[in-house]
């Protein structure tokens, strides 16, 4: 893959998004390097040249990605927010200005996420114990859980929360539709406000 890295940038461009649009739409094992070659507007043996296989474009892509979303959030990350909720708030509007910006990776991600093909399946449990890590990082370190009631367990109501996320994304995966995302968005920020009104101690 060494040789991907100098290509010209716009061919990498179009590598890149046709492969994120290719994997996202229709999962690892259904998507073919003959269709990415094709919207990218390359030849299959430019690919193959560049990764070797499908499994090594695939693997690419998703430490791209995650890449690309910790950039973000370490980007716009604001270490002054120390509240629970509003520091979930604030990594879920990082999340959502990056799917806006690039709704590629936000299905790929998403096909990623529900993947179970044996090729692939050892490597996306990896990634996915890697992200886990950072985002346990982002929502426990240095933030204050101190508000919260006795009996409230903080990583329990991240659980929940993730738990919502994911049947959400499991509803939206094969139809990204960027006002419902802002729909769930609104809901999820009325929830944390909700939760925070009846967890947290009395001021």
């Amino acid at each position: 893959m060494e040789a991907f890295v100098n290509p010209h940038a716009e061919k990498q461009e179009h590598i890149i998004n046709a492969a994120l649009h290719a994997f996202g739409r229709s999962g690892y094992k259904k998507a073919s390097m003959a269709d990415i070659a094709e919207e990218a507007g390359i030849a299959k043996g430019m690919i193959n040249y560049y990764f070797g296989s499908k499994k090594n474009l695939y693997l690419y892509l998703a430490e791209l990605c995650g890449k690309s979303m910790a950039e973000e959030i370490e980007k716009g990350f604001d270490a002054n927010v120390t509240d629970f909720f509003d520091n979930l708030k604030m990594m879920t509007t990082i999340k959502i200005a990056l799917i806006k910006s690039h709704p590629a990776i936000f299905a790929f991600l998403t096909s990623l996420y529900f993947e179970d093909d044996p090729d692939v399946r050892d490597e996306i449990q990896a990634y996915m114990a890697r992200n886990l890590k950072l985002r346990e990082r982002f929502m426990f370190n240095d933030v204050d859980i101190s508000r919260f009631k006795d009996d409230v367990d903080p990583k329990l109501i991240d659980k929940l929360l993730v738990w919502a996320a994911e049947g959400f994304t499991g509803n939206m995966r094969h139809n990204l539709n960027m006002g419902e995302i802002e729909a769930f968005t609104g809901e999820l920020y009325a929830c944390l406000d909700l939760m925070k009104k009846h967890f947290y101690r009395e001021a």
